[in-house]
């Protein structure tokens, strides 16, 4: 279970790089892309002042846009990074996102996060390259997989290089589920968190290096 945190991180590359977690203002093509029934946010990520944070550290780790996707890179051992588009989310949303490894351990985890309130209060829906899947909740600033296991648990999902996942997470109520490609891997149920932001999100663990890109995120109620 990984206890080192991107805000973390973000202190120590505040002190030597000209990045932070300032928020930009959506585009204007951002704003006209949300025109389908339902859909309360969406990003391609070809605009780099969508609103995501972009931000690095001497160790290497990074989130950014890069080349019309949104790239995070951990470069340290057991650590979670994530980013925030600065929206905030209330009722019933569904978050779909693609996610593909492109370089790294496959002993990683990514995925998408809802209901984030601060860095010390939000659910993570992950996945990993070597087929392990968890819902994970962060209350207070304690990192917990709240799935039956209690921990990232083995999943039929593809493994490997190259795999593009398209990963759903439902918040709605207080269900909790996640979903690959269309097929439902874990569900629970928790009332701690109702309303928040919704995030992007890749780790580590015993070694360094994981590399996600993401790409086409949709918010939309269910």
């Amino acid at each position: 279970m990984k206890r080192w945190f991107w805000w973390l991180l973000a202190a120590i590359a505040l002190l030597g790089v000209a990045c932070s977690f300032t928020s930009f203002l959506p585009s204007a093509k951002g704003e006209e892309q949300n025109t389908a029934p339902g859909v309360l946010f969406q990003d391609d990520f070809s605009n780099p002042k969508s609103g995501w944070d972009r931000v690095s550290n001497e160790q290497g780790s990074m989130t950014d846009y890069v080349d019309g996707r949104y790239r995070i890179l951990v470069n340290d051992t057991q650590t979670d990074i994530w980013a925030n588009p600065s929206k905030n989310f209330t009722g019933d949303i569904v978050v779909e996102v693609n996610a593909v490894k492109n370089s790294g351990p496959d002993d990683n985890d990514f995925g998408v996060i809802c209901r984030y309130q601060d860095q010390n209060n939000y659910y993570g829906f992950l996945i990993s390259s070597d087929g392990y899947a968890g819902i994970e909740r962060i209350l207070n600033g304690e990192q917990e997989f709240i799935n039956s296991d209690k921990a990232m648990v083995p999943v039929d999902i593809p493994k490997g290089d190259g795999v593009t996942y398209h990963i759903t997470a439902k918040c709605v109520g207080n269900l909790l589920s996640l979903s690959v490609d269309g097929k439902p891997l874990l569900d629970v149920t928790d009332d701690a968190l109702q309303a928040g932001d919704v995030g992007l999100i890749a780790g580590t663990f015993d070694e360094k290096g994981a590399d996600i890109l993401f790409d086409n995120l949709v918010v939309h109620r269910p």
